[in-house]
């Protein structure tokens, strides 16, 4: 029970790691326009935004880690 616990939190934590490495570095390189589906001219004028939310995950992975 244990493992499976650990497991979980884990895999929480890695997609808050992997939405944290895609917001603040890829938002506007063609892997994030691709993943969150936007133009190039919508991803510079929110690149502000997406960092902070970047942030955010980060510290949200950090908690269980």
């Amino acid at each position: 029970m244990k493992a499976i616990q650990i497991f979980f939190v884990a895999l929480v934590a890695f997609k808050h790691i992997y939405f944290m490495i895609l917001e603040m570095f890829y938002w506007d390189k063609p892997m994030g326009l691709k993943t969150f589906g936007q133009t190039l001219e919508a991803a510079k004028s929110s690149k502000t935004l997406a960092k902070n939310q970047g942030l955010y995950k980060g510290f949200l992975a950090a908690g269980p880690v």
